[in-house]
């Protein structure tokens, strides 16, 4: 094998879905500048996620609508009308 291949900072970092709170512990080397105390009573890095496995619609089989803008409501009484 080539040497210094692999990083060197491959560690095991604490991943958490920010819409469903759920988090899993993993192999990593993403740079993170918090750490949360795991179930074992160790601190791990933390990398906060916006969709995970547990909350993306393909493997939940639910849709999740998201309308920030109010695009939805500005269609609807756009073409009410019609």
């Amino acid at each position: 094998m080539k040497k210094d291949l692999h990083p060197s900072n491959y560690r095991f970092v604490v991943f958490k879905d920010m819409s469903n709170e759920y988090s899993f512990l993993t192999k990593s080397c993403v740079e993170t500048k918090e750490s949360v105390t795991w179930e074992d009573g160790n601190e791990y890095p933390l990398y906060k996620l916006e969709i995970s496995h547990t909350s993306h619609p393909f493997y939940t089989g639910k849709m999740k609508l998201v309308d920030t803008a109010g695009r939805i409501d500005k269609f609807k009484t756009r073409y009410a009308k019609k």
